[in-house]
């Protein structure tokens, strides 16, 4: 497709001649890189109808940029980026920027880059042994079925789903899968009212976050825990209380005295994968009650599990309407996607939905409806069915793998799940270790970012066996303890 005319344009106070100007704006876009080597320029005649001028004044200027090499001719085809153009250096294009004197310090009134994350390189797959989680297999995942789907929601009898503002609603065909289909799967029965469709989990939290909290108001967490939620509850401006976990997750005798809106894992404890028992479920539920908090239950992982069925949501088991669901199709499909889903009672739904109206009207219509008919015609169930079978054998060789190491498991979700949370001898700092696997093909997570202590153990790790063949697991495995032995 060939560049488009209206890209150039005549400055009239250009000091030169018609032809010169042409040559000067083609040769700034490749010099810039806004033109790419290949493209194709607009003909002769095109933009000399559009920029009102004679065609051999651009055919003369088309023929100097062929001379220099910025251009090359085809015959009966037209004009390209040559593939050989000089290009300028990048300092040489920022010292063509418009200098920036605003003091970003002073405008800045709150600041969103602070706290500890977990940075995952975009080239994982590059890496032979990538035990790292929240990142799709290719091999499990139904591209074909997918793309149909999509299809199927670009057609002419869905343009509605593709192009129409929603407004403040959500697709119905997903709206009524996810009351239907997946939340009674969690014991969980809401009415379109009750659900809001988010761009993703982390999304759903923070629009939490941003309706129930403030100054003066209080949170309590699990710690270790997830990264993200903390920059949300600092963003947010309230209060915060860590409450540290044990082995079952987070213990409800350790809550503090008075909060206002409880963060908590239970199907699947973030990042040591530990599973709340029943008792302590209905513990939280009572005390809740009784203390008059919140609870916002992340159902995280909840689909991975081959070992034995996953305990009754936590939603599932509220009487008094003090629990918000979360969950989401990116954790399971695939994180690109960003689609989770938000349920709770009627009056705060339809205030996150005004929030969420407010920031982004809603999301894409096309990517629910696509989700809607990726669920509804089985597609879903079928490939959860396959990545369990894969995820129990991969677990199995891991586990075995383990042994062999100076490694403890920590946790491991006893339900399943995609990964282990593992402890590495006392004198070790997993981030030093994860930057010297690196060189040995090795992607590892370093735990350090999941606590919120002063004094951060570092020799905690998360190892996933989401995005890694059953086959790879031992010499990947072996490769971290080789490292540990060199440390």
């Amino acid at each position: 497709m060939p560049l488009a005319e209206d890209t150039f344009f005549l400055d009239p106070n250009f000091q030169g001649s018609l032809q010169k100007q042409i040559q000067q704006i083609v040769a700034s876009a490749i010099l810039s890189g806004r033109f790419q080597a290949g493209e194709k320029l607009p003909s002769s005649r095109k933009l000399a109808t559009h920029l009102g001028i004679s065609r051999i004044t651009v055919t003369l200027a088309y023929n100097e940029l062929v001379a220099d090499d910025y251009i090359s001719s085809a015959t009966r085809s037209g004009y390209y980026v040559s593939e050989t153009a000089p290009t300028a250096p990048m300092s040489a294009i920022k010292g063509e920027m418009v200098a920036d004197t605003v003091d970003w310090s002073r405008a800045v009134q709150r600041d969103y880059t602070g706290g500890k994350t977990l940075q995952k390189p975009l080239d994982w797959r590059s890496y032979q042994y990538p035990f790292i989680s929240g990142q799709p297999d290719p091999n499990l995942f139904n591209q074909a079925a997918w793309r149909l789907c999509a299809l199927q929601a670009l057609g002419k009898k869905e343009f509605d789903s593709l192009t129409s503002d929603y407004a403040e609603h959500d697709d119905p065909e997903l709206i009524n899968f996810i009351a239907r289909h997946t939340l009674p799967r969690r014991g969980i029965l809401a009415r379109p009212e009750q659900i809001l469709v988010t761009v993703g989990a982390q999304n759903a939290l923070w629009m939490v976050a941003q309706t129930l909290l403030g100054e003066g108001r209080s949170a309590a967490y699990e710690n270790p825990g997830y990264y993200s939620l903390r920059q949300i509850l600092n963003n947010s401006g309230c209060t915060q209380y860590p409450v540290e976990i044990d082995e079952d997750g987070l213990p409800p005798d350790r809550l503090p005295d008075d909060f206002d809106v409880l963060f908590t894992t239970p199907s699947h404890q973030c990042p040591t994968t530990a599973t709340m028992p029943m008792e302590r479920r209905y513990e939280l539920l009572k005390l809740a009650r009784e203390r008059d908090f919140l609870i916002v239950e992340d159902d995280y992982e909840f689909e991975m599990s081959f070992l034995k069925s996953p305990s009754p949501a936590l939603k599932s088991l509220d009487v008094d309407g003090r629990v918000i669901y979360v969950g989401s199709f990116s954790k399971s499909l695939f994180p690109g996607l960003r689609l989770g889903y938000l349920v709770g009672s009627e009056p705060f739904i339809r205030q996150v939905r005004a929030l969420r109206s407010a920031v982004l009207r809603h999301p894409p219509g096309h990517i629910q409806r696509t989700t809607a008919y990726f669920l509804g015609l089985g597609h879903y169930d079928a490939m959860i069915k396959k990545t369990r079978n894969v995820f129990h054998k991969r677990r199995a060789v891991m586990e075995t793998a383990l042994r062999e190491t100076d490694l403890k498991v920590a946790g491991r979700a006893s339900f399943g799940g995609s990964g282990f949370w593992v402890e590495a001898p006392e004198h070790v700092d997993t981030e030093v270790l994860a930057e010297r696997l690196l060189a040995h093909g090795v992607l590892i997570e370093a735990g350090n970012a999941f606590f919120d202590w002063p004094d951060t153990p570092r020799n905690f790790l998360r190892l996933a066996y989401s995005s890694i063949a059953s086959e790879k697991i031992p010499e990947g495995i072996a490769r971290i303890q080789q490292a540990l032995g060199e440390y």
